[in-house]
C-alpha cells in the first residue's frame, strides 16, 4: 500500500455511476466481434487508428513488427514479443513480474481483506469464487495487484515455477478497472468476471487472478484456450491432479483480449515484494517483482 494513494474524488463518481447501467456483457461481444474482423479495410483501420491513439507503441518489440500484418485486430493486441526484448530475471528465489503494466496495490492480506484504494478494500474468500477452502491458504499472505493500459503488451507470464492444480471461472460484471474505478466502486474486483489459475510453486500455493473489465471481450490460458466468453451464470472450476500443467519462470500461462488486471496472491511469508514498487510504479513483464522467503 502506499500515502500517495488518495480516497475518491466526485469524478472518480460521476466515471463510475454509467458502469452500473451499461450492459457489459453485450459490449463486450460486440468488441469481441470487431476485433476479429479479416476485412482488411477494417481491421486495417482499427490498428491505425489504436496506434495513433496511443504512440508509445514500440512496435519494434514485436516479433511481427509490421502492425498490418496482423490476421485481425485481436492478433495485433495480443501479439507476442521477439526473443529478448523482455529478459527474465533468473537468480534463486527471484520473482519475476508477470505483465507490463503498473502497479496498482500490493502488500499484506490482513484479516481475510486484500486493499483496493484508499478507503476501500475487499474479500479474498469472494475474490476467489466465495468458497473459504479456496482462500484459508492464503490467509496472511501477501498480494499485488497491476494494471494493464491498453498500450501495454497483453500476454501473461509465470512469475515462478509452478504445475496447475486448480482453475475457476466467476462470472460477474465488467466495470473499468483503471484508478478511477477502483476508487469509487466498492469491491471492484471481486465482483468483476475473473478467472483464476492457482499453482502449486516452490514457496506453496500462488494464485494468478485475470480480472476482466467492461470491453475486455476474451480470457484465455495455454493450456485451456477461451475460457471467457461465454460469461455464463454459476462459477466454472477445473482440477487438476498430477495432469496439471508444469510451467516455467516467464512461461506465458494467458492473455487478455483487451486490457485489464492481474491479481497474484502467496501464502504466509512466500515472498517479500521488492522495495522500489509501489502504487502507479510502471511495471515491465520478467522484472524483479520481489523474492522468496523460503
Amino acid at each position: 500500500m502506499d500515502a500517495s494513494d488518495t480516497g475518491p474524488k466526485a469524478t472518480d463518481y460521476l466515471k463510475a455511476l454509467p458502469q452500473y447501467l451499461l450492459p457489459g456483457h453485450p459490449l463486450s461481444r460486440v468488441i469481441y466481434s470487431l476485433t476479429r474482423i479479416r476485412q482488411h479495410g477494417v481491421k486495417n483501420a482499427l490498428i491505425r487508428g489504436f496506434l495513433k491513439l496511443y504512440p508509445s507503441i514500440d512496435m519494434g518489440e514485436a516479433e511481427e513488427s509490421d502492425p498490418l500484418a496482423f490476421e485481425h485486430f485481436n492478433a495485433f493486441f495480443t501479439r507476442a514479443l521477439r526473443p529478448g526484448a523482455r529478459p527474465v530475471v533468473a537468480g534463486p528465489g527471484e520473482l519475476a513480474c508477470p505483465v507490463d503494466g503498473a502497479i496498482s496495490q500490493l502488500g499484506p492480506i490482513r484479516a481475510g481483506r486484500i486493499f483496493q484504494a484508499k478507503g476501500r478494500d475487499y474479500s479474498l474468500e469472494q475474490l476467489l469464487g466465495g468458497s473459504a477452502e479456496r482462500a484459508e491458504p492464503f490467509l496472511g499472505g501477501s498480494f499485488a495487484t497491476i494494471y494493464l493500459a491498453p498500450f501495454n503488451y497483453h500476454r501473461i507470464h509465470m512469475p515462478l515455477a509452478g504445475q496447475l492444480r486448480e482453475m475457476v471461472h466467476i462470472p460477474g460484471r465488467l466495470f473499468s478497472v483503471n484508478g478511477a474505478t477502483a476508487r469509487a466502486v466498492p469491491g471492484l474486483f471481486a465482483r468483476n468476471e475473473r478467472v483464476v489459475s492457482l499453482f502449486d510453486t516452490e514457496v506453496g500455493p500462488m494464485a494468478v487472478v485475470k480480472v476482466a473489465a467492461i470491453f475486455v471481450a476474451g480470457i484465455e490460458t495455454v493450456w485451456a484456450g477461451l475460457v471467457t466468453p461465454p460469461a455464463g451464470k454459476v462459477v466454472r472450476q477445473w482440477r487438476y491432479r498430477d495432469d496439471g500443467p508444469q510451467l516455467e519462470r516467464g512461461a506465458e500461462l494467458g492473455r487478455f483480449n483487451m486490457g485489464s488486471t492481474v491479481i497474484l496472491l502467496f501464502g504466509p511469508e512466500a515472498v517479500s515484494w521488492e522495495r522500489s514498487l509501489a502504487h502507479t510504479t510502471p511495471v515491465r513483464m520478467g522484472q524483479l517483482l520481489g523474492r522468496t522467503l523460503r
